[in-house]
């Protein structure tokens, strides 16, 4: 049965939205971690900044206060908040009750309507750790049950590919939070705080394990930079989830016979070229955070060129995607 094209942008964006959820949850854990520092508790602007979202931000709050930024990306109502996400993945789940699992629907209609009996309490600075690792085991929960219960047809390639672009975009965003914004002075690098700030982003993309079996000895910027950008072996970096797409894409193609899609294969193996082309060295040299930037832009046309090929969406004259994308 063929897949319709509002039911393909549903699951895409439904795997999307989880994935997102996750992420954010990894953030926040990670600043809250950089925020038990001396240097930590003037930097929560930095999340705001990362998400381009200064100027909805100060409209609804004065200063970038601790409590203000989670308040902001918890509760208040804006597409990049935890409660709008699983608004909108459980919104895509419903509308795909004919094709996802009942397991499926049931975990996330769970976990959004917890999140919505949550008080302020329960969000508190205190509490934020375990709040994020309880968000995070939901999401992993969604992504156990999505493996085992999920039937593999055209939907699956569209949950997939959601999900990996997600992913490798949500990793240069982990990446650029300490390398951009909390990037310590000349003095501080390979100091105990440096070392201890990487280590807590390797811990927020689940890494730190897998980056010591590569590195058992010593940390440095350009070894855990490149560890998340290029380790083919790591599940969330960047070109791990670049090749998944590129591999995702052919499949689904030669599978199902789709004419379209040829741009969106012609963005990831550009994308996957310049990944695989430079070291990380040059990259540190001439700029990490502007390197970073051109991979979310180009995960955007990705998105943009799936969107023109297979839900319909029409091309326009000229685009102007804003920094974090959101279904349409």
């Amino acid at each position: 049965m063929n897949l319709l094209a509002r039911y393909a942008e549903c699951i895409f964006w439904m795997a999307r939205y989880m994935e997102r959820a996750e992420n954010l949850a990894r953030i926040l854990d990670v600043h809250e971690t950089f925020a038990r520092d001396m240097r930590g508790a003037t930097n929560w602007f930095s999340i705001v900044q990362l998400n381009a979202d200064e100027k909805d931000f100060f409209s609804r709050h004065e200063k970038a206060t601790a409590e203000a930024v989670i308040q902001y990306y918890m509760f208040d109502d804006h597409p990049n908040s935890l409660v709008s996400m699983l608004r909108m993945a459980r919104f895509n789940a419903r509308t795909l009750r004919p094709w996802i699992s009942t397991e499926m629907w049931t975990q996330i209609n769970m976990f959004h309507n917890r999140l919505l009996e949550m008080e302020s309490k329960d969000v508190a600075l205190p509490n934020l750790s375990k709040l994020c690792t309880w968000i995070k085991e939901e999401c992993q929960k969604h992504t156990g049950i999505t493996e085992g219960t999920f039937y593999r047809d055209q939907g699956w390639y569209f949950y997939q590919l959601g999900k990996y672009i997600e992913r490798a975009d949500q990793t240069t965003r982990l990446l650029d939070i300490k390398y951009h914004t909390l990037l310590p002075s000349p003095i501080d690098v390979g100091s105990t705080l440096d070392v201890s700030q990487w280590t807590s982003v390797l811990r927020a993309a689940a890494g730190y394990h897998a980056f010591r079996r590569v590195y058992p000895r010593g940390m440095s910027p350009t070894t855990v930079a490149g560890f998340m950008l290029f380790n083919e072996g790591f599940p969330r970096s960047v070109v791990m989830c670049v090749r998944q797409m590129d591999g995702l894409l052919t499949r689904m193609k030669s599978r199902y016979s789709l004419r379209g899609g040829n741009e969106a294969m012609e963005e990831v193996d550009e994308l996957l070229g310049a990944l695989l082309s430079r070291p990380i060295e040059a990259i540190i040299r001439e700029g990490l955070h502007e390197y970073l930037e051109w991979v979310q832009e180009q995960l955007v046309a990705i998105t943009n060129e799936i969107g023109f090929a297979f839900f319909g969406q029409e091309r326009p004259p000229m685009q102007v995607q804003s920094q974090s994308q959101t279904q349409p």
